[in-house]
């Protein structure tokens, strides 16, 4: 009996058995290399898979999207969008094991599959993208660290995904993430990354999207928090300049929506750039004065000239590549970010918005910045200004 196991065993697995397996993964989109990169899943160059169900959580929308920088801000909110409405999201992660617990309850049992990767290792990127449909890059960062620099982090990665891509063969659709406000000519190095991966991407792949959303504003954001806590933390809020520095704050839940809407249409944001910026116009100073009256402060300003701020950032970058130690994040006093906030960052009067991709975008005041009540001075109902703004002189 265990003779007759034995030669049915390597029947079985004898290359030359009649038996072939219904999964090829031998075929030339990484398979001759690299077989366990073969997809099980998707049939490279064919399109979506069938769709199924009505289009909820439980169904299946023919999207395999994988979202590199899907642990970051805008990340979580595109993920659970697409995860509601039946899509697989493959997350790469390069950090912690818990780094994506937070995405795994957003869609149904075995829809959001974690994959540890080396955004370094062309391979990792490559078993990635292996079963995927749909390429949505996230990844960028507005401050340098030692192991990573502007260049790498928001031009080169971008570049080597839109590569990688091509190679594929079976990616349907391609959308860039980029900043409203990336110009060649800006002076911020974040920016000029940003435009030089919009360039790379287009030319690896013009059927490519490109999205640049305005500065985003949400729970986890990186502006009114940070605001929020220096001006709690030291009384008072360092502005750079005098605050007159236009942009257009924009709700990332409306830049998630844009990105889903674009993926869901038919071919017509192929190819294109769209600016999503808010539906209202704010000076720093302006956005400055919402997030006091939301945390029920009285608004306390010190404003610092430019090359002032300019010389309180740059101890950092000099000692970023020369000191054995990490450097602590920059808060306020971001030297690139300084520089970007010189000059308007506003919606060109001839691109392509929120509008033609039929979403209308939240006002910043109301639900979008409702998570500032956590600020407030004794609990969501009490702050400085409870009832109403009454002159602080005349305070007994």
């Amino acid at each position: 009996m265990q003779a007759i196991t034995r030669r049915a065993g390597q029947r079985y697995l004898n290359p030359s058995s009649s038996l072939k397996s219904i999964y090829p993964l031998s075929d030339h989109h990484y398979g001759a290399e690299c077989p366990k990169y073969g997809s099980t899943l998707a049939t490279k160059g064919v399109g979506h898979l069938v769709r199924k169900g009505t289009g909820g959580r439980s169904s299946v929308s023919g999207i395999v999207a994988a979202v590199f920088g899907s642990t970051g801000f805008l990340g979580r909110y595109l993920v659970q969008q697409l995860a509601k409405m039946g899509s697989q999201v493959l997350v790469p992660f390069r950090g912690s094991e818990d780094s994506h617990r937070h995405l795994k309850l957003m869609g149904d049992l075995g829809q959001i599959v974690p994959m540890k990767y080396n955004p370094r290792d062309e391979n990792s990127i490559k078993a990635v993208m292996a079963k995927a449909n749909v390429v949505i890059n996230l990844i960028g960062r507005e401050y340098e660290t030692r192991n990573f620099s502007f260049e790498e982090v928001n031009h080169s990665m971008a570049e080597q995904l839109a590569m990688i891509s091509k190679e594929h063969g079976g990616i349907m659709r391609f959308i860039q993430v980029s900043c409203l406000g990336a110009s060649p000519s800006s002076p911020s190095r974040y920016l000029k990354a940003k435009a030089a991966a919009e360039g790379a991407v287009l030319s690896e792949l013009p059927e490519a999207t490109i999205m640049r959303p305005a500065v985003m504003i949400g729970t986890e954001d990186r502006i009114l928090n940070q605001w929020a806590c220096v001006s709690k933390k030291y009384g008072f809020l360092p502005l750079v300049g005098d605050g007159s520095t236009k942009i257009q704050p924009v709700y990332v839940a409306d830049v998630a929506g844009a990105i889903v809407s674009a993926l869901q249409d038919d071919g017509t944001s192929m190819g294109k750039v769209y600016e999503l910026g808010g539906p209202e116009v704010y000076t720093v100073h302006q956005l400055a004065e919402v997030m006091f009256d939301m945390i029920r402060e009285w608004p306390h300003y010190v404003k610092i000239p430019l090359p002032i701020a300019k010389a309180i950032a740059m101890p950092r970058e000099i000692l970023l590549k020369k000191v054995p130690f990490p450097l602590p994040n920059p808060e306020i006093f971001n030297l690139d970010q300084i520089l970007a906030q010189a000059s308007d960052t506003v919606v060109s009067e001839n691109a392509l918005t929120f509008n033609d991709l039929g979403i209308l975008p939240h006002k910043i005041k109301g639900y979008p910045i409702e998570f500032l009540i956590q600020y407030r001075k004794g609990g969501p109902n009490f702050g400085s200004t409870v009832s109403e703004k009454v002159s602080p002189d005349a305070w007994p």
